[in-house]
């Protein structure tokens, strides 16, 4: 994998993390927007393939769209853990 595949990654991660963090609230900041959307990026991916479907338009706006949705989820799983977390305690 090239620097040029390296940052194309990063840059999509950072969208898709914003995206997400605005929609759901609780951002972790720029790095942790770049990680939670590359995350999501798989998590996303995963989803798609389950439902036997795609992302509904090509390019790298799809690609952006299914990162965020991913990313979406994986902030809905982080602050369901972090709250059954701080009820425990």
């Amino acid at each position: 994998m090239g620097l040029e595949a390296i940052l194309l990654w990063a840059v999509i991660g950072l969208i898709a993390g914003w995206l997400a963090s605005a929609v759901v609230g609780g951002g972790y900041g720029v790095v942790g927007d770049i990680v939670v959307g590359i995350v999501g990026a798989f998590l996303g991916g995963f989803i798609f393939r389950a439902l036997g479907t795609g992302a509904p338009f090509g390019g790298i706006a799809g690609t952006i769209f299914v990162a965020f949705i991913g990313a979406v989820v994986l902030l809905l799983i982080l602050r369901a853990i972090r709250s059954a977390t701080v009820r425990k305690a």
